[in-house]
C-alpha cells in the first residue's frame, strides 16, 4: 500500500474513535461479513437480512480506503485503494456481495495493520521526545525556580536532583554523579561524571571532556549535580536527533524507489487488462457477468498491495530498532547500502585507537634505578605544556604511584627535538636522537637499536640523558581501543572482507596498530586530500565502501564514501549533520550490530518482495484462466500483505551481534 500522509487535523477528523479507529472499522466489517455469511445459510428465504449485513461490511471495510482513493484521484493518479474499491463495486454488481465484503474486510485489515506497523516503528523513535523533562530547576541565588525547558537560556545554572532526567545539554559545575546515558548513546552502563574545574576559557561543547558533559534526557544517579546550560532546548542533542529521525522517511531506499516506479506503470496496465477481460465473452463462450467476475478476480489478484508496503515497513522497523540502540540511520538508502558493504575504511585516531597518547615503555639504562629515573622524567615533563609531556607525566603518576615534587626548573623547549631542564642543578635532556647529538651526548649502538625497534612498532620514542649520559628510554603511543580487536574479528565473521586504516600518522604507526588489532591493511602519511584519493581508489576496486571516522576531521573522505559512519556523534553537531549513520556513543563495538541489522533489513525486504510478487505471479494466470474464485484470490492476496507486515516487524526484536 502507498505511504499515506495526513495533516494532524485530517488525522483527528478521520480517526474520531481514537488512533485505532481504522482497526475498529475493519473488525466491524469482519463481524458484519461473518454475520451476513451465517444468516445467508440460516435465513435462506430472507436474503435481504444477509445483504444488509454485507452492505454494513462494505461501509466499514471501505470507509478509509475510499477516502484514500479519493485523495489520490483528486490529484490525478490511481493507486491500489482505487483498484480494491473498483473490485468490490464490481463484485456487488454481479451479486457476489460476500466476496466483495471479504475483499474489503481483509484489505482494510491489511491497511490497519500497515498503519499499526508504521506507527509502532515511529513510536519507538518518537519515544525520544519523551526523554527530555518539561521543567527544569533553575538556580537563581539561593532559590530554585521551576522553569519550562523552552525558557532556559545559555548560561543558566540548573540543579539536577538524584534519579531525575537532565533538562539541558551542558557542563557539570558542581557535584559528581554516575549518569545513565543509554537513552542518547545506547551505553549499557552508567558513566561517571565529574564537575569541571573552571568555566574560564571554556572550549566548544564538542571539545569539552566527555566526563564533564551532561546530555538532555539522560538520567542522573544518586547525587545532586549542577549543570551550566550550553545549548537551548531546540538545539540539544536529543532535539536534533528527533528532528533528523523524523526526516528519514523522505530518504527512500533504492528498492523503495524502484517499487514506486514499478507501481506507477503497473497499476494502469492492470486496469487496461481488467477492462479487456470484461469483454472476454466476445471471444470465448461465456456471458458478460462471467467475464466481469473473471476480470474482478484478476483485479484482486494483480493488485500490488503487499509490494507497496514490503519495503517501507522493513526500512522503518530497521531504523527504529537502531534508534533504540543509540544509532541514527538516516533513511532507507543508508540502511540498504550498509547491508551490502564488504569493505570498510577506518580513521585511526579516536576511532580504532583511544585518541590519546599513553606511556608504553619505561627502560632505565646503565644500571640507573627505575624509580629515580621515573621521578626525573616526571619532574621535567610536568613543567611542559606539550601534549606528550602531559600524557607522560599523567601516566607516571597513575601507573607508578609517584608525585610531583617541584625539583626541576629552567625548562626550555627546543623545537623539533625535545626539552632541557635543570634537576638538582644537573642538566636533563629529554628528546630525540638529534637533541642528544647536538648536546654532545654519546648514544651507543645498543640504545639506537632498541629505539629503532620501538619506532618500527609505531611508538614515539624519547631518550633521557642526565649529566650528558643516557639514563633511559621512554615511549608513548596512541594505543588501540580495548574493543577494537574483538570488533574487527566480529566484522570479519559477518562477511567484511577488507578493513583498511587511513591515517595521517607515519606508516610504521599504522602498520603497528593494524597488526595488533587485525586490520587487512594500513595506509599512512595521508593528508585529508590523500584520504579522498584513497576512497576513490577503493570505490573503483570494491564498488561500495563504508568510511568510519569522527565525522569532522574526515568529512571530505566520508562524504565520498557509499556510507559514512560517525563515532561518538552525541557530542558533535557536525557528525549528526554529515554522517549517513551516527553511533551516538563512542563505542566501535556497535558497528557489527548496525551492519548485521542492515543486512537483516535487506534480507527481509527481499523476502517481502519475493512473497508479494510470488503471490501475484501465481494468482494472475490462475485467475485469468478462471481456475479459482474471487474468495480464494482475496484470501491469498490479502494474506500476503499481512505476512509482509509481520515479517517486517521482526526487525524491532533484532538482537544479533550485540
Amino acid at each position: 500500500m502507498e505511504e499515506h500522509k495526513h495533516t494532524k487535523a485530517e488525522h483527528n477528523h478521520n480517526h474520531f474513535l481514537g488512533k485505532n479507529t481504522e482497526l475498529y472499522f475493519s473488525i466491524a466489517s469482519g463481524l458484519f461479513l461473518g454475520l451476513g455469511f451465517t444468516l445467508s445459510y440460516l435465513l435462506t428465504k430472507t436474503e435481504w437480512v444477509a445483504l444488509t449485513c454485507y452492505i454494513f461490511a462494505y461501509f466499514f471495510g471501505g470507509y478509509f480506503i475510499t477516502i484514500e482513493a479519493y485523495k489520490k484521484i483528486s490529484k490525478g493518479g490511481f493507486d491500489i485503494d482505487f483498484l480494491m474499491i473498483a473490485a468490490a463495486i464490481g463484485a456487488a454488481y454481479i451479486g457476489s456481495w460476500a466476496e466483495g465484503a471479504l475483499l474489503l474486510f481483509l484489505f482494510s485489515l491489511g491497511h490497519a495493520l500497515e498503519h499499526y506497523a508504521m506507527n509502532k516503528a515511529k513510536k519507538s523513535i518518537e519515544a525520544l521526545s519523551d526523554l527530555s523533562p518539561k521543567i527544569a530547576l533553575v538556580k537563581k541565588g539561593n532559590q530554585l525556580i521551576e522553569t519550562p525547558i523552552e525558557s532556559l537560556q545559555i548560561g543558566d545554572t540548573i540543579v539536577i536532583k538524584p534519579n531525575t532526567k537532565i533538562a539541558a545539554d551542558g557542563v557539570i559545575i558542581t557535584g559528581n554523579s554516575s549518569i545513565n546515558q543509554a537513552p542518547i548513546t545506547g551505553e549499557s552502563m552508567p558513566v561517571d561524571k565529574t564537575a569541571i574545574a573552571s568555566l574560564d576559557k571554556l572550549p566548544d561543547f564538542k571539545h569539552i571532556d566527555k566526563k564533564h558533559i551532561a546530555f538532555t534526557g539522560t538520567i542522573n544517579g544518586d547525587s545532586t549535580i549542577e549543570v551550566h546550560v550550553l545549548k537551548l532546548s531546540q538545539d540539544s542533542t536529543v532535539a536534533r536527533l528527533i528532528k533528523m529521525v523524523s526526516e528519514v522517511e523522505t530518504q527512500k531506499s533504492p528498492t523503495q524507489r524502484l517499487t514506486k516506479k514499478f507501481e506507477k506503470w503497473y497499476v494502469p496496465i492492470v486496469l487496461i487488462v481488467v477492462i479487456l477481460l470484461c469483454f472476454a465473452y466476445l471471444i470465448i463462450d461465456e456471458n458478460f457477468n462471467e467475464s466481469l467476475y473473471r476480470a474482478i478476480t484478476v483485479l484482486v489478484a494483480a493488485s500490488p498491495c503487499a509490494l507497496a508496503i514490503s519495503t517501507p515497513s522493513a526500512v522503518l522497523s530497521g531504523i527504529a530498532r537502531a534508534a533504540q540502540k543509540g544509532i541514527l540511520i538516516k533513511g532507507g538508502k543508508a540502511l540498504e547500502d550498509l547491508g551490502s558493504i564488504t569493505t570498510i575504511a577506518f580513521d585511526k585516531t579516536g576511532t580504532l585507537t583511544e585518541g590519546k597518547p599513553k606511556l608504553t615503555n619505561v627502560i632505565a639504562l646503565n644500571n640507573f634505578e627505575e624509580n629515580e629515573f621515573l621521578q626525573i622524567v616526571l619532574e621535567v615533563e610536568s613543567l611542559s605544556n606539550h601534549p606528550l609531556a602531559k600524557a607522560i607525566a599523567k601516566d607516571i603518576k597513575k601507573l607508578h604511584n609517584l608525585s610531583f615534587k617541584g625539583i626541576a626548573k629552567n625548562i626550555e623547549a627546543i623545537q623539533g627535538k625535545g626539552i632541557t631542564a635543570a634537576y638538582n642543578n644537573a642538566k636533563v635532556l629529554i628528546g630525540n636522537l638529534k637533541l642528544m647529538q647536538d648536546e654532545g651526548v654519546i648514544v651507543e649502538d645498543t640504545v639506537t637499536s632498541r629505539m629503532d625497534s620501538l619506532l618500527q612498532h609505531g611508538h614515539t620514542v624519547m631518550l633521557v640523558a642526565l649529566k650528558n649520559e643516557v639514563i633511559g628510554i621512554i615511549s608513548v603511543m596512541d594505543t588501540p581501543r580495548q574493543t577494537a580487536k574483538s570488533t574487527l574479528k566480529r566484522l570479519k565473521a559477518i562477511g567484511i572482507k577488507r578493513m583498511i586504516m587511513l591515517t595521517g600518522d607515519h606508516q610504521n604507526v599504522g602498520d603497528a596498530i593494524a597488526k595488533q588489532i587485525g586490520l587487512t591493511e594500513a595506509k599512512g602519511n595521508l593528508l585529508p586530500e590523500d584520504k579522498v584519493t584513497a576512497i576513490k581508489n577503493l570505490l573503483a576496486t570494491d564498488g561500495k565502501i563504508a568510511m568510519v571516522g569522527d565525522g569532522v576531521n574526515d568529512a571530505p573522505a566520508m562524504a565520498l564514501s557509499t556510507v559514512s559512519v560517525a563515532m561518538g556523534a552525541a557530542g558533535s553537531d557536525v557528525a549528526l549533520e554529515t554522517a549517513d549513520v551516527a553511533l551516538m556513543s563512542d563505542k566501535i563495538e556497535n558497528l557489527p550490530f548496525v551492519i548485521g541489522l542492515s543486512r537483516a533489513s535487506k534480507r527481509i525486504i527481499k523476502e517481502n518482495i519475493f512473497i508479494s510478487l510470488g503471490v501475484v505471479a501465481i494468482l494472475m494466470p490462475v485467475t485469468i484462466l478462471g481456475l479459482t474464485n474471487i474468495g480464494v484470490a482475496v484470501l491469498f492476496h490479502e494474506g500476503s500483505t499481512v505476512v509482509v507486515v509481520l515479517n517486517a516487524l521482526r526487525l524491532l526484536a533484532y538482537k544479533k551481534h550485540l
